[in-house]
């Protein structure tokens, strides 16, 4: 366990299994939200070091849930890596009004996502490492 918590929010199961998994055998504890409204109560929760969310899904879109993240007082500070269909684009304005500090196009690849979790982190890749291993 590497101490960092980390939320995954996508409402597509495999997505958040994929993704979980990944960050768990790299010693993240992980927490998950199947759509946006409850991703935003899981973080007020967990209070986590990262939020990665699904751009499109139910009740509150992944920018949504950024923006509110960013609007509240204990959550305004949690950095997020939005994962998003190709094509789609976040505007100036939409970064400045969250927390969302890399988009990730799908399909990515799990090791991908986790060189993004570690640069957003600010965390070396040995700790990582060292976290897989033993």
């Amino acid at each position: 366990m590497n101490g960092y918590k980390i939320l995954v929010c996508d409402d597509e199961p495999h997505i958040v299994h994929v993704v979980a998994t990944k960050l768990r055998n790299a010693g993240f504890e992980v927490f998950t939200a199947g759509d946006g409204e409850e991703g935003f109560e899981a973080a007020k929760a967990a209070l986590p070091h990262l939020v990665i969310t699904d751009y499109q899904m139910p009740y509150l879109s992944g920018l949504e849930l950024c923006a509110k993240l960013r609007g509240d007082a204990a959550t305004a500070a949690i950095p997020a890596i939005m994962l998003s269909a190709r094509g789609f684009s976040l505007q100036p304005a939409d970064l400045r009004e969250t927390n969302i500090r890399k988009v990730l196009p799908k399909p990515f690849s799990p090791r991908e996502l986790l060189a993004t979790v570690q640069q957003v982190l600010g965390i070396s890749p040995a700790l990582v490492a060292g976290a897989t291993q033993g």
